[in-house]
């Protein structure tokens, strides 16, 4: 058993993506709930973003707060990531109100900061269903890239640590 079991998010454009996207190149399962038709900023239409990511499923509406709520509800904890120079948003601010009623965890980053999140992280259970939830591309250029790399810092740092080496597959990918 590991730190983390799952990648959670609703698979819009920025933190969303960013954070399944480095899952996924390191072979850590991903899963989700995404408004109905797969919608996104950069897929208006159905099937929307199910077609580059099958693993998440349609809420009942295309409402993105319904989404929102629940990858809170089913999660274990949430980590946004939310760049200090950037004006709070209603959904950021709605996803920490639904964390806080669901009694969830949850951490508000402001930079790339892995170490910060991982020592949180490790205050918590193993096994974790983590959410990853923050600003869309287009408030924020680069969020995407950035969330990347927090994420692939945080998931290589358990995969090494429950290996005890940076154990990997033929595909590359952490077994």
């Amino acid at each position: 058993m590991g730190k983390i079991k799952v990648i959670r998010s609703g698979a819009q454009t920025g933190v969303d993506r960013g954070a399944l996207e480095a899952a996924k190149s390191l072979g850590f399962p991903i899963c989700g709930w995404c408004p109905r038709g797969g919608l996104a900023e950069d897929f208006p239409n159905p099937p929307g973003l199910l077609l580059p990511y099958p693993e998440l499923v349609e809420t009942p509406t295309d409402d993105y707060y319904e989404r929102t709520a629940w990858n809170v509800r089913d999660s274990d904890a949430t980590l946004i990531l939310f760049p200090h120079d950037l004006e709070v948003s209603v959904g950021t601010e709605y996803t920490i109100d639904i964390a806080r009623e669901y009694q969830k965890p949850c951490l508000v980053l402001d930079t790339v900061d892995a170490d910060k999140a991982i020592e949180w992280l490790d205050t918590l259970g193993d096994n974790l269903d983590l959410n990853v939830a923050g600003p869309r591309l287009s408030n924020y250029a680069g969020i995407d890239d950035m969330t990347n790399e927090l994420i692939s810092a945080i998931l290589k740092h358990y995969s090494i640590r429950t290996h005890g080496d940076d154990s990997r597959d033929s595909r590359g990918r952490f077994s």
